[in-house]
């Protein structure tokens, strides 16, 4: 399957294509493209959005230990807790996918609104297809790994002194 094939897919909320790069080892480098394009277009937005450059730059930032705390976090709740079956890979590849939606930020203000919501319903289906959980156990490792990421990444964006950029 082609990169666009899947960041079509992932538009369409389609499991199969959350099956297809959870499957392929060789999808890691698409997904860091992904969360890379994703980060830039944010960061771009914000900047024509008025925010500066700074907020631009911590965006960047944010974006990639966003995703990699997002994914080592769900890998261990959904594999420990509800018994799923991933390996950290695989879940960077889904979730780092599951970002795609968030190119809409680039659109200031509104963009980003319909890109966090469409990227959180892509993530529901790359984190149950990727851990092979139902319905109810991926809601409720998404809900245990949300509260642990909040705290990890206000705790970082404190201690790093980029929470005053990040409006914190």
């Amino acid at each position: 399957m082609t990169f666009q094939e899947r960041i079509l897919g992932v538009f369409k909320l389609d499991p199969a294509i959350f099956e297809d790069v959870e499957h392929d080892p060789g999808a890691m480098q698409q997904a860091v493209i992904v969360v890379a394009i994703t980060a830039l277009l944010s960061g771009a937005g914000s900047t024509l959005s008025g925010s500066g450059l700074g907020y631009a730059i911590a965006s960047v930032f944010i974006a990639f230990l966003g995703w990699i705390l997002w994914s080592v976090i769900t890998y261990a709740i959904g594999t420990r807790v509800f018994e799923g079956t991933a390996d950290v890979g695989e879940m960077l590849r889904v979730i780092g996918f599951a970002f795609a939606p968030q190119v809409l930020a680039i659109i200031p203000c509104i963009g980003a609104f319909i890109g966090f919501f469409w990227s959180l319903a892509a993530g529901f289906i790359a984190v149950r297809q990727g851990l092979d959980l139902d319905n109810g156990k991926t809601a409720l490792t998404i809900g245990a790994g949300a509260l642990i990421y909040f705290v990890l990444i206000v705790s970082v964006t404190l201690i790093l002194g980029t929470g005053r950029m990040l409006g914190m």
